[in-house]
């Protein structure tokens, strides 16, 4: 398996010298995909031009270990769309705030839901979940903590990767009446909703408890890339206006950011 890792990622860095290796998914909007339609691949455009380097991608599927089979001296230079703390990598500044958020839709009378609604308790309701064994993400946690469970539908930010963009099957479903509520990634389900022919609503989930709902996301960079994130944070500050219309233009919903430096 090893070996075989190897041999990718050194058929795929056929890099110019002091190129900006960057790990990214080729099947993600409105993250990345292989065409640079993502707004994390335009971010990554944009501060390559400050740092006057090009740009050479890894194209790797975000399954588990994303970050572990690449984080190796002739891997990644970049992972863009990290949250604050990731283990095993240095983070930048955050370049946006956003949580997770109540998908509905608007032909339905479900305005002003929370985690502690009675509403949920009937509800057909759908949860993102995380790896091939189906870990929960933290809505789903904290469903399960408030006893909602046989209502739930989890749907796997995996999804079938024969197809375009997999993890968008959850707003989808939404918008099909498959679901009448989803908890979603805010700038997954921004971006699709604004695209779907049926008219959905998006609220934020507040945070709760032990599950936080909200994240500060930045770039990561491995542990002995310093002078790589101080570059990338002075770029960033540079560039936060067209940063924040560049998330603007992809519907991401935006909250303040919450730290500036935090677990670098």
């Amino acid at each position: 398996m090893r070996r075989a890792l190897g041999a990718l990622l050194a058929l795929q860095l056929a890099a110019p010298a002091h190129a900006l290796v960057v790990c990214a998914d080729p099947n993600n909007l409105p993250f990345s995909n292989r065409e640079g339609q993502g707004f994390e691949n335009k971010l990554v455009t944009l501060l390559a031009r400050d740092l006057h380097t090009a740009v050479q991608y890894i194209w790797w599927a975000q399954r588990r270990g994303f970050a572990r089979h690449t984080l190796t001296p002739q891997g990644c230079d970049l992972w863009p769309g990290v949250a604050i703390g990731t283990k095993g990598l240095k983070t930048s500044r955050p370049y946006y705030r956003s949580s997770y958020v109540f998908v509905t839709r608007k032909t339905q009378a479900l305005e002003h839901l929370s985690l502690d609604d009675a509403r949920l308790r009937t509800l057909t309701i759908g949860v993102q979940l995380v790896g091939y064994e189906a870990m929960n993400t933290p809505p789903a946690q904290a469903l399960a903590a408030r006893g909602i469970t046989e209502n739930v539908r989890g749907f796997s930010v995996f999804g079938d990767y024969t197809r375009p963009n997999p993890p968008a099957r959850i707003v989808h479903a939404v918008a099909h009446g498959e679901l009448d509520v989803a908890l979603v990634w805010g700038p997954l389900a921004g971006y699709f909703a604004q695209r779907s022919s049926v008219a959905l609503r998006l609220e934020p989930v507040e945070d709760s408890g032990n599950w936080p709902m909200s994240y500060d996301i930045a770039l990561g960079v491995r542990q002995d890339e310093d002078d790589l994130r101080q570059r990338l944070d002075v770029a960033l500050a540079a560039e936060q206006s067209n940063i924040e219309a560049l998330l603007r233009s992809y519907h991401v919903p935006c909250l303040p950011p919450a730290t500036q430096s935090a677990a670098r």
